[in-house]
């Protein structure tokens, strides 16, 4: 999976002899835009993220690109999905008629819509694992909500389930993230994209508008209904089944996110302050993201004994849901693959020393002698 992502003003889009022709926008007079051209059946985009100002956009344009497979996708200022251009979709009207009658049968519902929170459990749990072997301090435990989900029987009391489990969550997650961040949690309240009042939730609120965009993209392969969902409920003016399908990946933007503040790579020039005081990303901190994404996407992972990127996976896993409700497939899970991260502090440890100033060093080298003169006296005279 590869995005590439237009920004500033003057964003230009048209064909010339059979090619794409893609002008970024600029941010000043003195700049000289990027520009990209892509011959026919040559195309190695597979979506375009436009995060721009102003610009223009051929009709000849969206047809070149909706014939080689590139998805459009508009964000608005806030980082907040827009609309998408999606190809061509499935014409397998079965498959919508399968995904009605199941939305109507609440029974069928209702254990559609524990499978994507029983995997989204799971993922979480994979977080936190993760990130306890930096940070001791994380303990959680969700034994209680997993019996408690298990007994559930209406969408309602499951939603009840899985706002307790995030609410432990988010704060088990803001231990790992410094406090110049000042992030505390995440809630219904402030996980609106135009609410965001601090680095870490714009961050995964433009993330997150990613991931929608890549699971409308999956549900669209295979010929369902976006709009129709089983744990989030219809509403046309809501890509309810996209929402659905996010849960089992969240943890990939929660990742990403979190790579991002360890690395140390975001900057206060990445983010801006509107005057109703949300926070919004610039365009170099929204490119990090979309990197820091589009390297987790691309990550491997082992599914039904093939080394897929998780990318792909998103895409089997609509596949499989949309067999399941037409019946040719008698089981749907999404936990599966688990994502597994063993830590590699080796790289961080050494950017931490090369950025140490002498004093640092000094002191440190200090605490460590006095260390080990008391666990071996002899030796070290």
């Amino acid at each position: 999976m590869k995005m590439l992502l237009l920004n500033g003003h003057g964003i230009n889009m048209r064909v010339d002899a059979a090619k794409l022709h893609i002008k970024n926008g600029r941010f000043s007079t003195t700049e000289d835009p990027q520009e990209y051209v892509f011959s026919p059946k040559r195309m190695d985009i597979d979506s375009i993220v436009v995060y721009g100002r102003s610009g223009s956009l051929s009709l000849e344009a969206i047809r070149w690109l909706i014939k080689h497979n590139v998805q459009i996708t508009m964000l608005d200022w806030n980082g907040k999905l827009l609309t998408t251009m999606l190809p061509s979709e499935s014409t397998n009207v079965k498959t919508k008629f399968a995904q009605y009658h199941a939305y109507e049968d609440q029974d069928a519902r209702a254990k559609l819509a524990k499978k994507f929170i029983e995997a989204k459990f799971s993922k979480s749990e994979s977080v936190l694992d993760y990130l306890k072997q930096r940070y001791p301090e994380i303990e959680y435990d969700f034994s209680v909500d997993k019996a408690k989900l298990e007994k559930a029987e209406s969408i309602r009391e499951i939603l009840g389930i899985e706002g307790g489990v995030a609410w432990k969550y988010w704060n088990k997650y803001a231990k790992a993230i410094p406090e110049e961040y000042d992030f505390r949690a995440r809630t219904d309240n402030n996980a609106r994209a135009s609410n965001s009042g601090d680095k870490v939730n714009v961050m995964l609120n433009y993330g997150y508008a990613l991931l929608e965009s890549e699971c409308l993209r999956a549900i669209n392969s295979v010929g369902l209904d976006a709009h129709v969902g089983f744990l989030h409920e219809m509403n046309p003016s809501k890509n309810s089944l996209a929402y659905d399908l996010q849960e089992p990946f969240r943890f990939i933007v929660d990742l990403a996110v979190m790579n991002l503040i360890e690395k140390g790579v975001m900057d206060s020039k990445d983010f801006i302050r509107t005057e109703s005081f949300s926070l919004r990303l610039k365009p170099t901190g929204a490119r990090k993201v979309i990197e820091e994404f589009n390297f987790m996407m691309n990550s491997k992972v082992e599914y039904r004994k093939k080394n897929s990127s998780w990318g792909s996976v998103l895409l089997v896993k609509a596949r499989e849901l949309s067999h399941h409700l037409v019946g040719k497939r008698k089981t749907i899970e999404f936990s599966k693959p688990v994502f597994v991260g063993e830590r590699d502090d080796s790289d961080l440890l050494r950017k931490k020393i090369i950025d140490m100033s002498y004093t640092e060093w000094n002191s440190a080298t200090r605490k460590l002698y006095h260390e080990l003169r008391k666990r071996c006296p002899f030796h070290l005279g």
